[in-house]
């Protein structure tokens, strides 16, 4: 049999939203156009479903294998535990370090009574690890203790002249990354989520090249994780470009009909954020009041869509979830969205959903969320936009065991998170800490949809680079770059 002589990009797309990033724009099109075999590695469970998806596009579809992953993440768990928490709290203090400090302050009351004893000496390593990139690359160094050879065949099937990962090894791509970088192989990645560089810190494999959106993520990669400069393009965000040519949403009609909404009212569209953190609860309350009230320059309704996390395992988020919707039930104009589940171990993070989020975010009069990456998708449809920041009373609260207590952290407190820093200082929208600040807030948003247009256009081309809808070409012509382990 004759080998193809085109060269194969292997890629890692184990979360719906690489998913989207990879085959719902022009990446993988433009990759195939450029003369690569592209294979690509997501949930096991979904294969087959996403072979029938995208039947259209001449790509291999196979499974990333997490069974083996997570069996393998069980053998030195606690080791392992500790490399990846260090290496999410690691980076660099040259940048703003306040999300990774909040994941600290989550650690310290959420980690189980056999890690707590660690726990101070793994403070005292972040404090060295903050001020020195020797000790960065030295915690580089001791993951790659962790290389399981779980692809060898992958790697004899396919010869890939380049692993792509959705991450620099953030999540179970890293075991992929690892043996890529062991047998040789070049290694890169994209970032995918918005404050994934100042969230995640550190890369958990050898990974030679990043794309990233901005010169503001750029400078957070090398900064804040060590990057070379010339080692991260900005090639910026594949998954805005159906956002900028309007591909998927729907006529405003035809959406309003979908939900049951209100021609003649306005709709307040509010997107549950933080959810990890903080209930949403009080904050749709307080619209459904505001709504009910009719003391709004117009009649309104309220469209509410849950996060994805709301349906993981979880009692407290599924609880927060059902008071939403029992607000909703008891509410003419109030009504919920859910996210659209993928399926296999990928959750509620779905390609299937863009059509839905799209509408929303073209349709509503007013977006609101709680500083998601759903600010920046809300400029990029020029939505007024307000960040919804009211404190829950008791927050999570703590169950009566301690290997139960759930970390609150209040909703007016989280500002200075480096995204969040950004959308305050850019102007592009506001920030309400309570209810006479909200009400303000939509009323004024209602009256005059055009203020702050200048700043909302501002930071979409501060924050995505590219308004032209070329991101996925120019991402997948930046990889492209990258066969053969270099420029």
């Amino acid at each position: 049999m004759i080998s193809d002589p085109r060269p194969c990009i292997v890629i890692s797309a184990d979360h719906g939203l690489a998913l989207v990033y990879f085959l719902q724009t022009d990446v993988v099109p433009t990759l195939l156009s450029g003369g690569a075999q592209v294979v690509v590695l997501t949930d096991d469970g979904i294969v087959e479903r996403i072979r029938r998806r995208f039947a259209e596009l001449p790509i291999t579809v196979e499974g990333i294998r997490l069974d083996a992953v997570r069996a393998y993440e069980r053998r030195s768990y606690d080791l392992q535990w500790w490399l990846g928490f260090l290496r999410r709290v690691g980076g660099s203090r040259r940048i703003n370090t306040r999300a990774m400090d909040s994941y600290v302050d989550q650690v310290a009351v959420e980690i189980s009574p056999r890690q707590l004893p660690l726990f101070p000496l793994a403070l005292l390593v972040r404090f060295f690890l903050r001020r020195s990139a020797r000790w960065r690359a030295g915690l580089l160094r001791q993951q790659l203790r962790f290389t399981p050879r779980l692809y060898a065949d992958l790697f004899e099937r396919h010869t890939p002249a380049l692993v792509l990962g959705s991450t620099p090894g953030w999540r179970q791509d890293r075991y992929l990354l690892r043996e890529a970088a062991a047998r040789r192989v070049p290694t890169a990645s994209v970032v995918v989520g918005w404050d994934n560089p100042s969230s995640y810190s550190l890369p958990g494999a050898p990974v030679r090249e990043i794309a990233c959106w901005s010169e503001i993520q750029k400078e957070e990669l090398v900064l804040g994780s060590d990057w070379s400069p010339d080692h991260v393009a900005v090639s910026g965000i594949p998954i805005y470009d159906g956002y900028v040519r309007r591909q998927w949403a729907l006529p405003r009609p035809d959406y309003f009909r979908l939900h049951g909404l209100d021609p003649q009212r306005r709709l307040l569209g509010y997107a549950c954020s933080f959810v990890s953190f903080s209930p949403n609860y009080q904050n749709v309350e307080a619209l459904v009041d505001l709504v009910a009230s009719e003391r709004l320059p117009a009649p309104c309704q309220l469209l509410v869509r849950l996060h994805p996390n709301h349906f993981l395992n979880n009692w407290l988020f599924a609880d927060d979830r059902r008071r939403i919707q029992e607000l909703a039930q008891r509410h003419p104009h109030v009504h919920v969205v859910e996210p659209v589940p993928i399926g296999g171990d990928l959750g509620y993070y779905s390609g299937e959903d863009v059509q839905e989020k799209a509408s929303m975010l073209a349709h509503s009069d007013v977006f609101l969320t709680v500083y998601s990456t759903m600010v920046v998708e809300a400029a990029v449809h020029d939505r007024p936009i307000i960040s919804v920041c009211l404190d829950a009373p008791r927050g999570w609260g703590y169950t009566r065991r301690f290997y139960l207590r759930k970390y609150s952290l209040p909703l007016s407190r989280i500002g200075d998170w480096p995204t969040h820093d950004r959308f305050r200082r850019s102007g592009a929208g506001r920030v309400v800490l309570d209810r006479a600040q909200l009400a303000e807030a939509v009323a004024h948003y209602l009256r005059d949809p055009a203020a702050d247009r200048e700043a909302r256009r501002a930071f979409v081309e501060r924050e995505i680079t590219f308004t032209d809808g070329s991101a996925g070409r120019r991402t997948a012509e930046t990889i492209l770059g990258w066969l053969g382990g270099g420029r």
